[in-house]
Order: structure tokens, then sequence, then C-alpha cells
């Protein structure tokens, strides 16, 4: 008796921003960031970029006042945004961060 042999698993790439399809989810995503992981400053701009990129770069970069590249940039995986920076990013978005205390 032979075995056939095991169907090949095709995978793709997942991306984030796919997901975020409303201005609750994108909030949401952004708070779960800041919540479980707010010492990742990387990590929070990723996820700023991934909304961004939800959104549309060119136009979040546009009502940011930033030049696309320079959102990119910002926003990439090496990117160390300022805090002015992040703040124009999510005023851009239509989220806000907020404080409590921890």
């Amino acid at each position: 008796m032979t075995r056939a042999a095991p169907a090949k698993t095709k995978t793709v790439a997942y991306d984030v921003a796919e997901q975020l399809r409303t201005p609750e989810e994108m909030a949401a995503y952004l708070d779960a960031w800041l919540t479980d992981a707010p010492d990742d400053a990387a990590g929070i701009a990723r996820a700023l970029g991934d909304i961004a990129r939800a959104k549309g770069m060119t136009q979040v970069a546009r009502d940011a006042g930033l030049s696309r590249e320079s959102l990119y940039k910002a926003l990439s995986e090496n990117g160390n945004p300022s805090l002015a920076t992040v703040l124009k990013v999510a005023k851009a978005l239509g989220v806000r961060l907020h404080a409590q205390v921890a």
C-alpha cells in the first residue's frame, strides 16, 4: 500500500491592516498595544503604522502634515518617531492617547 503525499499548504503573509476596517477596531487595536505592551515604543509605533496603512498612508500623511515617505520611515519596524510625530499621526487617525493610573 502506498501512501499519498501530504497536500501542500499554501500560506500567505498576514497583514493586520486588512483586518482594521472601522474606527472602533482601529482604536481597540491601538488600545491593546498601549495596555499589553506599554513599554514597547517600537510596537506601538508599528501599531500606528498598521492603522495608517488601513486608512491609507497618503491621506494620513497629508492630514498629519508629513510626507508619505517620512511617515513610512517613522512608523516602520526600525523607526523611532518623536512624540510630536506620534501625536500628529494619532490626530490624523482620529484616535486619542490617554493616561490612567498604572
